[in-house]
């Protein structure tokens, strides 16, 4: 995981949480986990997308129109990433992230979900965070993240605005004691 340094410069970043998904020599790319996209639920996207008719959203049980969405990041904003528990899979659509998290971004997911049929856990992301080349290594070492172990129960709770301070205690970090200001010893 990825947390948000006070002193990071890019604001679309400010006091983010982000679940990295892959990260290689080729660049870096994660959802952000802690800002829920706005005036937008589950089932209005399952109907825009036409996975459900409109008369059948109603008909949603209510755990399917409780599944958060969130805004992943600034790229690709219309582009739909399911981050899920693992106990799904949709053959090669499918990566596992790690033991416990898989990412689809396929609307058999989405039906899967709405006819009860999808992963135990389930965040729907509009859009990604990504890095080119050795980026995400400079802004690591210009103080702009920290990097922690990953929290599915982060991933998967709906109290967005509580994230980024459990994020942090869970890396043994008091948010009360960082400090916008960078410096090196």
């Amino acid at each position: 995981m990825l947390v948000a340094m006070p002193s990071m410069p890019d604001e679309r970043f400010a006091r983010t949480v982000i679940f990295m998904c892959a990260h290689s020599a080729e660049g870096a790319m994660g959802i952000v986990i802690n800002k829920k996209a706005p005036k937008v639920t589950f089932p209005d996207l399952l109907v825009q997308l036409d996975v459900i008719a409109a008369k059948d959203a109603i008909r949603l049980r209510s755990d399917v129109g409780a599944v958060p969405i969130l805004s992943g990041g600034p790229m690709e904003s219309e582009r739909g990433f399911v981050l899920h528990s693992s106990d799904f899979n949709a053959g090669e659509q499918t990566v596992a992230i790690d033991k416990s998290v898989s990412l689809t971004a396929t609307l058999d997911i989405l039906r899967a979900i709405a006819q009860g049929n999808g992963p135990h856990r389930v965040a729907l992301a509009l859009g990604y965070a990504s890095w080119g080349p050795g980026q995400l290594e400079s802004e690591i070492a210009h103080n702009g993240w920290l990097t922690g172990p990953v929290d599915p129960s982060l991933i998967f709770d709906a109290a967005h605005e509580q994230k980024y301070g459990r994020a942090l205690r869970s890396m043994g970090v008091d948010p009360a004691f960082l400090s916008g200001e960078a410096g090196h010893a």
